[in-house]
């Protein structure tokens, strides 16, 4: 088997780039290239750990027919502390929503804790507060959403979100299409 040539082929189904597969599966861009050009083989924990971003298994991985997963538990997720994110981290939903036109997420923000800024793009972006309060500044609009409320954008201009609380604030965030 083409080990990787298989793993760039799943890869660009999930319309991800090597440097976001390093970053998820916490590896060089250059390590993945190598890889994928049967370079260098991966030890079983690093090719599993690469898999598993791509949200397959191993059995899956060397299986001829793929099936598509419906139900995701919480070891399949991908938590990551993103360095843009300014005191909070991300928790993927769907491990490999890169090939589905929606993305789902949970953030989490502490004390004074901002997402990226994201440029204006085509698509749609939801969210809905879980604990806490937020606002969403699009372009430079503040938009307070507080626990148990939601908001829904067409991203027509630069926009972020912070949380200006002293408790942290967690709200789910779904994207279409994937930009994450």
């Amino acid at each position: 088997m083409d080990i990787g040539g298989t793993l760039r082929k799943l890869r660009l189904s999930h319309n991800l780039t090597q440097e976001d597969l390093a970053d998820r599966c916490e590896l060089s861009k250059g390590f993945i290239s190598q890889v994928e050009n049967n370079l260098t083989s991966p030890s079983i924990a690093t090719l599993t750990d690469m898999i598993e971003c791509l949200g397959t298994t191993l059995k899956q991985f060397f299986s001829e027919s793929v099936q598509e997963k419906i139900v995701y538990k919480a070891e399949d997720m991908f938590e990551k502390e993103d360095a843009e994110l300014l005191r909070g981290r991300i928790v993927w939903l769907v491990p490999n929503a890169q090939k589905n036109k929606i993305e789902p997420m949970m953030v989490t923000l502490g004390e004074g804790g901002r997402t990226a800024e994201i440029p204006a793009h085509e698509g749609e972006e939801f969210g809905y507060v879980l604990s806490g309060k937020i606002v969403l500044m699009n372009g430079k609009t503040e938009n307070p959403v507080s626990k148990g409320e939601s908001f829904c954008l067409h991203p027509d201009a630069p926009h972020y979100i912070f949380n200006p609380g002293k408790r942290e604030a967690v709200f789910l965030w779904v994207s279409t299409p994937p930009s994450f």
